[in-house]
């Protein structure tokens, strides 16, 4: 604080001698008392150094950053967090304004992403920070779970920062350091490091701006090391700094050639300051300042750094880091970010040209060599030595405790959800400390939705248990793979439907029968008029006739037919119907196989629809999520739902017609209906669910858990836990089922939609070609009869040229004769 007093007299003083323009200062918290002073002379700020994110052009207008701002090294850091998949970083940083100021904005950004700094821990400014005060705030880190750390300060904090974590082991295995750009700027000052330096820093990742490769910067970099003679490497805020001074340069040479000058007025509201200790009254306000720092924005140029060039908010364009990985022999670069494309290993300005791609699949990185000389990826997050135990809640069941339960008078629990979570835990790749806490009253059943939140307000670190993964619940804890499928299904009694001697009529309903025997009738009536002119066989007296449509119809149903159709309409209808009847006949018999073979169980419930359109009373096991689907989603009235405790309870209820049919989920029902013939699941599944273990929001143990669920699936270890708790074989499932249905018309109509068009159209075809034969034969009808002829008339004769029969042509009488007189 002294020493920033002190700086600020000095400049008064320096301002007193009319000052048009200041580059720096070198520190925010400067540039922050600073920049009110601009404002008031109207005398543009400079600064390549001073990037605090919260030096808002807005407060400070004459306030000018001339490097990339740190809100973008932030979000450099953000996305790294995220690319490598971690959840939860803690942040190590000196109290000031630009490194408070920058972790807050990390914190936004890493919200953005769903992660989140879980400690900050916050060091005296540098470089007032001490060993003792860098030690107590490590070895409270070093307690956490978290694993990343991002250390956000300056050298002499940083390094002091890195030689404790050096000495506590906190720069070996499982370890991840992130450095903002103040490790990188002393990798490119200092060469070489200090032994012990390099060996502290080892394996960390820094930011460093970029600055495009060109002839002009390569120059420039050897002049200065010449002129150094080696003793201080140029860093890229020595590049900065050059191009600071040609763009002040250019501003003021463009400000001549606008026809301005250098001018300076006096400020009233200072003069009447002049009895105070400070020279306030000396200080005058530059006339050309406001046009001055109008150049200054609108600067246009390649300086060293690349093109030089502000955005409407007043950010240079395209800011961009070099992301270092520091190794045994030094540092090497893993690629870079931009706020143009994020992360890559390719040059930013090779990308600018094309459409920026921020998706995670564009993201890239070169492999990294970590803390330890690990090239495999840290979890990012471990339960420390002496960590905690984890508090993991388990309902304290009274029903279907074959799932999960407490043993009485003991704190031992066991169940199949139980085994489940010792299996995955044996699997997990490091130890987890944790005790069970029963949660419930022992009476009833605990209500889960209770359960789960007291898991994100914090009162317990995980839940084991029978938890289905609802909707609601996943908005405020994280849940792991499913280790059981579920769903909601509905359980009512059932009886057995007995054989009786009209078992035969049961594979068809009244109304597939009916129309099945109309169909018979009408196709035989169809062909009987198609086939009378021409054929023999549907000739004779009426009765003869009747006799010959009704057993020509029936016995297409055995395929048995004696009678031969010859004409082409008459063919064409028989062939369409005798598929109908193959397919009916088929139909029918796999019908009647299994009603005959299989038990048929019955019920006035066929499913959930069924209970939604009745009236009827519907079970619910308490603390099931089932009741609030049944009322919110289905639309079911409270007033119609019955809460039942306990398998006994479902079947009393059931038994005694309290309840029509029981909703519940399908691991408890499977159970339920295991030495319960007598009741059966009716209709399919719905409301598909899976049961899974609870934690906090992002959690990395949900992550690790959920890996250790698959492996026991695909290990089959899963399926043995199953087996040893639920599998029963009382009553086999194929008893649960629902009977087979009743084959109505609706599964029929396209068939007989198909056949009756066919009969419609024959019968149409046939009778274009009757009115054609009948009007040629009508002229000498109306000649034999009398002039006083009536319609009765006319229609006896048109019914007798229909019913007659078609005489065979002369030739073909001939060709008959010539063939028998052959034979003979």
């Amino acid at each position: 604080m002294i020493q920033t007093t002190v700086h600020f007299l000095a400049l008064l003083e320096f301002m007193e001698t009319d000052t048009v323009a200041i580059i720096g200062p070198q520190s925010s918290v400067m540039a922050h008392v600073l920049s009110h002073l601009a404002n008031e002379l109207h005398v543009p700020l400079l600064s390549f150094t001073a990037l605090d994110p919260g030096l808002s052009p807005l407060q400070y207008p004459f306030f000018v950053q001339t490097a990339p701002n740190d809100e973008f090294q932030m979000i450099a850091i953000a996305e790294m967090v995220s690319y490598f998949g971690w959840a939860e970083v803690i942040a190590v940083f000196s109290d000031d304004n630009q490194n408070r100021n920058g972790i807050i904005m990390l914190d936004d950004q890493l919200a953005e992403r769903r992660c989140r700094i879980s400690y900050k821990a916050t060091l005296p400014p540098d470089p007032m920070a001490k060993r003792s005060d860098v030690l107590r705030e490590l070895a409270k880190i070093q307690m956490m779970e978290s694993r990343v750390i991002v250390l956000n300060t300056f050298s002499k904090t940083g390094l002091l920062v890195f030689e404790v974590a050096k000495s506590l082991g906190m720069m070996e295995k499982g370890y991840v350091w992130i450095a903002s750009t103040w490790l990188s700027t002393v990798l490119d000052s200092t060469s070489p490091l200090k032994p012990e330096t390099a060996n502290s820093i080892r394996g960390a990742l820094t930011l460093r701006p970029h600055t495009a490769d060109s002839k002009r910067k390569r120059d420039f970099i050897s002049r200065w090391n010449q002129l150094s003679n080696g003793s201080i490497g140029l860093n890229p805020y020595g590049l900065f700094a050059y191009d600071t001074v040609w763009m002040i340069a250019r501003a003021v040479k463009l400000l001549f050639d606008q026809g301005g000058n250098i001018s300076f007025s006096n400020d009233e509201r200072l003069i009447s300051l002049t009895g105070m200790d400070l020279n306030l009254s000396a200080l005058s306000i530059f006339d050309g300042g406001k046009q001055l720092l109008k150049n200054v924005i609108e600067t246009k140029m390649t300086g060293l750094t690349g093109p030089v060039r502000f955005n409407q908010d007043r950010f240079l364009i395209n800011p961009s880091y070099d992301i270092i990985n520091t190794v045994e022999t030094g540092y090497r670069q893993v690629g870079y970010w931009s706020n143009h494309s994020g992360l890559s290993i390719v040059p930013p300005e090779t990308l600018y040209g094309k459409k920026p791609n921020r998706s995670s699949s564009n993201q890239h990185l070169d492999s990294v060599v970590w803390p330890g000389g690990e090239t495999i990826k840290p979890r990012g997050w471990v339960f420390p030595n002496n960590g905690r135990e984890l508090r993991i809640v388990v309902p304290n069941r009274v029903s279907y405790r074959d799932f999960v339960s407490v043993v009485n008078g003991t704190n031992k629990v066991q169940g199949y959800c139980i085994d489940v979570f010792l299996a995955a835990i044996k699997l997990m790749p490091y130890a987890v400390p944790y005790r069970f806490i029963p949660y419930g009253n022992g009476h009833e059943n605990p209500s889960y939705y209770e359960l789960v939140s007291k898991i994100a307000a914090g009162v317990f670190d995980g839940a084991v248990g029978d938890i289905a993964i609802v909707t609601d619940r996943t908005r405020i804890v994280d849940f792991t793979q499913p280790y059981i499928e579920s769903g909601l299904v509905v359980v009512a009694p059932v009886k057995k439907i007995s054989s009786n001697p009209w078992s035969f009529s049961r594979p068809f309903t009244p109304s597939m029968w009916a129309v099945t025997a109309a169909f018979f009738l009408i196709v035989g009536s169809v062909v009987w008029v198609l086939e009378h002119r021409i054929n023999d066989e549907f000739r004779g007296s009426p009765r003869q006739q009747i006799v010959t449509i009704l057993t020509f119809s029936f016995s297409t149903m055995f395929f048995s037919h004696r009678e031969n159709t010859v004409s082409t309409l008459g063919r064409l209808v028989l062939i369409i119907w005798l598929f109908v009847v193959l397919i009916i006949n088929s139909s029918y018999t796999a019908s009647l196989t299994s009603i005959l073979t299989v038990q048929q169980l019955s019920s006035p419930i066929k499913g959930i629809d069924t209970l939604i359109s009745s009236s009827e009373r519907i079970g619910f096991q308490i603390g099931s999520f089932a009741e609030r689907y049944l009322t919110e989603e289905l639309g079911i009235p409270k007033s119609r739902l019955v809460q039942l405790g306990s398998p006994e309870d479902y079947a009393r209820a059931l038994e005694k017609r309290q309840v029509a049919a029981v909703v519940d989920e399908r691991p408890y029902v499977d159970l339920f209906l295991s030495d319960r013939c007598e009741f059966s699941i009716r209709g399919q599944e719905f409301s598909k669910r899976a049961w899974g273990f609870a934690f906090p929001r992002d959690s990395p143990l949900a992550i690790d858990m959920s890996t250790a669920i698959l492996a026991l699936s695909e290990n089959g270890e899963l399926q043995k836990i199953h087996d040893k708790w639920l599998s029963r074989s009382a009553c086999s499932s194929e008893k649960s089922e629902d009977e087979a249905e009743q084959l109505d018309l609706q599964s029929f109509w396209g068939l007989f939609l198909i056949c009756g068009i066919a009969c419609v159209l024959a019968l149409f075809v046939y009778s274009l070609l009757m009115f054609r034969q009948y009007r040629r034969h009508c002229p000498e009808e109306l000649d034999s009869t009398s002039h006083n002829n009536s319609f009765s008339a006319h229609l006896r004769t048109c019914l007798s040229f229909i019913d007659g029969k078609v005489e065979k042509s002369k030739s073909s009488s001939k060709r008959k004769r010539d063939s028998m007189h052959s034979d003979v």
